[in-house]
C-alpha cells in the first residue's frame, strides 16, 4: 500500500470513529428510537450523506456503536486482568467493570446502549444476531476464567459454562435495575451481590473490599 493510499486509510477510519462516538453520545441522551442519522452527523460534524455512506441504516449504525463501546471494553478489561494473578482477582474485576464507577466511568452509560439493542433486538433479526454474539463473546470470557480457576485449584468443580449463563443474567438483571435508576440498587450494591453469588457459587473466599484502583 502507497503512503498516500495509507494516508487516506487512516483518515476514514478516524472519520468512521468519530462517528462511532458521536452515535454513543447521542443514543445515550436521546434513546434509539429518538435519535436520527442528521443528530449523529451534527454531532459528529459531518453530513447526514456521509453517515449513511458509512453505516448504511439507523440499525447498522447502532449496532456498530455497541461493537466500537463493546471492543474498548474488552480491550481495557483484558490489559487489566493481565495483570492479576489469580483467577479469583480476574473474576472479581470483571464484575466490577460492570458496576464501578472507579473502574469505567460512568456505570450507566454502556448499559443505556444495550437497553436499546434489547428492545430493536426483539423485533430486527439482524440486531438480535449482533446481541447474541455479544452475550456469547461475555459468557466465554467468564467461562475461561472459570475454567483456569478450576485448573489452578481456586475454583470447585461446577460446570463452567451454567455458571457464565447464570452469572451473566444476573448481571444483566442488576445493570437494568441501575440503569432505571432503582433507589434500591445501586452499583456497590450490585457489585457486592455479584461477588456474593460467584465466591458462594466457586467456593472461594471473597475479601468483600472493591477493586484497588
Amino acid at each position: 500500500m502507497s503512503e498516500r493510499a495509507g494516508d487516506v486509510a487512516d483518515t476514514a477510519d478516524q472519520r468512521r470513529e468519530q462517528m462511532l462516538r458521536a452515535a454513543i453520545e447521542v443514543i445515550e441522551e436521546r434513546g434509539f428510537p429518538e435519535t436520527r442519522i442528521a443528530d449523529v452527523a451534527a454531532r459528529a460534524g459531518t453530513s447526514p450523506a456521509l453517515v449513511i455512506y458509512y453505516f448504511k441504516t439507523k440499525d447498522q449504525l447502532l449496532t456498530e456503536a455497541l461493537r466500537y463501546a463493546e471492543d474498548a471494553w474488552y480491550e481495557a478489561g483484558t490489559r487489566r486482568m493481565a495483570a492479576i494473578a489469580s483467577a479469583a482477582g480476574r473474576l472479581e474485576d470483571l464484575v466490577a467493570m460492570n458496576f464501578l464507577v472507579e473502574i469505567e466511568g460512568d456505570p450507566t452509560s454502556s448499559w443505556l446502549l444495550w437497553l436499546d439493542l434489547w428492545a430493536q433486538s426483539v423485533r430486527l433479526p439482524e440486531v438480535a444476531s449482533v446481541r447474541q454474539k455479544f452475550d456469547e463473546r461475555w459468557r466465554e470470557m467468564i467461562t475461561s476464567v472459570v475454567l483456569a480457576g478450576q485448573a489452578a485449584g481456586e475454583f470447585g468443580p461446577v460446570n463452567a459454562e451454567d455458571f457464565a449463563m447464570t452469572l451473566t443474567a444476573l448481571l444483566d438483571g442488576l445493570a437494568i435495575q441501575i440503569a432505571l435508576a432503582d433507589p434500591s440498587v445501586d452499583a456497590s450494591r450490585a457489585f457486592e451481590l455479584g461477588m456474593r453469588f460467584a465466591s458462594g457459587q466457586l467456593g472461594f473466599e471473597w475479601s468483600g473490599r472493591s477493586p484497588a484502583r
